[in-house]
């Protein structure tokens, strides 16, 4: 599939191919940024008139506030100069290396924006959904060119929230998987390849268990609304800005992951238990994590990496009240 990688226009010169985003929405328009400012030329389809006449704005916009912050590397007339927009999903697709469709949620729509994708696109060209739940085998599966089929799920919006879960079905080729990783990588994104196709993957199942929750606690009067997302705002949503929930674990608990769940892994059993989940922390499954938490961070390293989380919090605690204007 390398033969859409790049282009040689015969002057020794190295082109990058193109990457094509099929729907303007804020996601697309999104995308768009994150493959311009990497340098990809963007080509931008929709079929609504009113999207196309508002995404150049909107790109404009973004970048400016990217801009203000010091986190262009180039001028964003520069980058937004890279991104067309147009109504023609042939003349989007041509010779584009990665096409990265983002049409709303709907399995029937995919299937036929997936079709047509197939017909028109290069035959080496990937194929990626933006899709938030939907696996690819629900939407491509029937597709003569189902090897190069995936999802590439972004955090919202992407050109601020680098992870990206890629996704393959059964039936993608691995050289699809390792091409879009590269390229999310080399466009300066955090991508995290899924290993077995499952609804909402990993963003929304994990986002999914605590809005759940979030819900039971307003239901049965424990909290309000403000009151649980100032618990997130202030409280897992600062550790959660720099470390994720097993790193947090670990960090909390002298001894590390291992005696965290020894402490407290019957109260989160018995919190399970109480919405009808049964999911324990077994033996084996404690010492799976614990393993790979030690090959991520040796023990006797753990003093010195809380020592980095507490300096973190400060500095995002200095940048806050700069934002706010809190004790000044």
């Amino acid at each position: 599939m390398a033969g859409v990688q790049a282009q040689d226009r015969g002057d020794g010169e190295r082109v990058t191919a193109p990457v094509a985003i099929v729907g303007a929405g804020s996601i697309g328009v999104s995308w768009a940024i994150v493959f311009a400012r990497a340098g990809r030329v963007v080509r931008l389809q929709d079929p609504d008139p009113e999207r196309r006449a508002a995404a150049p704005g909107e790109i404009a916009s973004r970048l400016a506030q990217l801009d203000a912050a010091g986190l262009l590397g180039e001028a964003p007339e520069a980058i937004a100069g890279r991104v067309t927009v147009g109504d023609d999903l042939a003349a989007a697709v041509a010779r584009a290396a990665h096409v990265q469709e983002c049409a709303p949620e709907r399995v029937e729509l995919k299937r036929e924006i997936f079709a047509r994708l197939d017909a028109l696109a290069a035959p080496d060209a990937v194929l990626a959904s933006s899709s938030s739940a939907i696996v690819a085998s629900a939407f491509a599966e029937d597709l003569p060119g189902r090897a190069r089929c995936l999802v590439v799920h972004p955090g919202n919006p992407p050109h601020l929230i680098p992870v990206v879960e890629v996704v393959p079905a059964p039936f993608t080729d691995p050289a699809v998987v390792d091409r879009t990783v590269a390229l999310l990588s080399e466009a300066g994104q955090s991508p995290v390849v899924v290993r077995r196709e499952i609804e909402g993957f990993v963003f929304n199942r994990l986002q999914g268990a605590l809005l759940r929750e979030a819900y039971c606690l307003v239901r049965d009067g424990v909290a309000t609304v403000d009151d649980v997302d100032r618990v997130v705002r202030d409280g897992l949503g600062r550790r959660w800005a720099f470390v994720g929930p097993f790193e947090t674990a670990d960090l909390n608990t002298r001894g590390g992951i291992a005696s965290h769940a020894e402490k407290l892994g019957p109260a989160y059993a018995r919190m399970g238990a109480e919405r009808g989940q049964d999911d324990p922390w077994t033996p084996d499954l404690v010492a799976e994590v614990t393993a790979q938490r030690r090959a991520l961070l040796a023990l006797e390293d753990w003093d010195a990496r809380v020592a980095w989380r507490d300096e973190a919090l400060i500095a995002l605690e200095r940048t806050r009240r700069e934002l706010t204007g809190e004790g000044s």
